[in-house]
């Protein structure tokens, strides 16, 4: 059977409340009594009543994630950032996944406020009047991370749109005048919330136009993106930039150049974003933008726990980035 408090109480012929304030570290007892409470839980092995202690305290400790997939590495990256932080600050996590379609995000959220989370980290891919409007009725602490919802949330993101300009920058430097942007997400541009994709591209097309670039980009958006790329002719001649809004889409494209015998960076340059973990594998070097992800989980865990016990999110200003040069251009 469950050691309770009451049975530490009897064995070590205290109150039930001093047998509290001993396990809670708080005042009110002595050393000696607190050591003494000490040892007798670790003898029994006591373990806390999490579901008591949530009714005492109107919290669960739990915080709840609705995060897209894990098939990125930066989601990877991310969640283990926010389990450390959470787990320091003495709460737990429920993960939850839902593949970008808007119906399990929302079936997603509703299993995490019916098991009574005191918030939720989101990355969103549904949007609108309507779905902000279903959050404010769930009553519970939400950070937005990535895709923006609306002011009402805390929101954690980067400077998306500055860092695919400053890469564009970059590139031209290197003397491209012929570019190509690959980002299937695109595609649901108006049904679903794909707001980073959206800065990014913005950001690529403002570093086109502020760069006098005359030639129109080809923009693919399309899933099989690798076969537009067949019918494109790479040469030496007119070097082609392919920049890519993800990294794990730079990586396909470069291995279709390498297949199809097509000099990187000498016909076609690759340009990536995220700088997920395994590039450092990849020959060549990447280049592409790299972004605080364990900071991003820091800080959303750091705000909705201020939101869940002092009432106010901690506000975070849009997150700095850094260009990574590598040899792909």
């Amino acid at each position: 059977m469950r050691v309770t408090i009451k049975d530490l109480a009897e064995v070590c012929g205290v109150s039930a409340g001093t047998v509290d304030r001993a396990l809670n570290n708080r005042s009110g007892i002595s050393e000696k009594t607190k050591r003494k409470v000490l040892k007798a839980a670790e003898e029994m092995n006591y373990q806390p009543d999490f579901t008591a202690r949530s009714l005492v305290m109107g919290k669960t400790m739990t915080i709840g994630i609705v995060l897209f997939d894990l098939y990125n590495r930066s989601f990877a990256q991310l969640m283990n950032a926010i389990e450390l932080k959470a787990r320091e600050r003495g709460y737990f996590v429920y993960i939850t996944l839902t593949d970008k379609k808007p119906e399990n995000e929302q079936m997603c959220i509703e299993y995490l406020v019916n098991r009574k989370v005191d918030g939720i980290i989101l990355l969103t891919v549904n949007k609108g009047k309507e779905f902000d409007d279903y959050l404010i009725h769930l009553n519970t602490p939400i950070v937005t991370v990535f895709n923006y919802i609306s002011d009402n949330w805390e929101y954690i993101g980067v400077r998306e749109r500055q860092a695919m300009k400053e890469a564009v920058d970059y590139i031209v430097q290197k003397g491209y005048k012929r570019f190509m942007y690959v980002s299937p997400p695109l595609l649901y541009k108006g049904k679903s919330n794909i707001y980073t994709q959206e800065e990014r591209f913005c950001g690529f097309m403002e570093g086109l136009k502020t760069n006098n670039v005359l030639d129109e980009p080809i923009v693919i958006k399309k899933a099989n993106y690798l076969e537009e790329l067949q019918a494109y002719a790479f040469t030496e001649e007119s070097r082609t930039a392919i920049v890519c809004s993800t990294d794990l889409y730079a990586l396909e494209v470069m291995n279709f150049l390498k297949e199809q015998n097509i000099s990187i960076p000498k016909q076609a340059g690759i340009m990536g974003y995220d700088d997920i973990d395994m590039l450092k594998y990849v020959t060549p070097r990447l280049t592409t933008i790299k972004y605080p992800i364990v900071q991003i989980g820091e800080k959303a865990v750091e705000s909705i726990i201020n939101k869940i016990e002092y009432g106010e999110y901690i506000p975070v200003p849009l997150l700095d980035y850094e260009l990574i040069k590598g040899e792909s251009i």
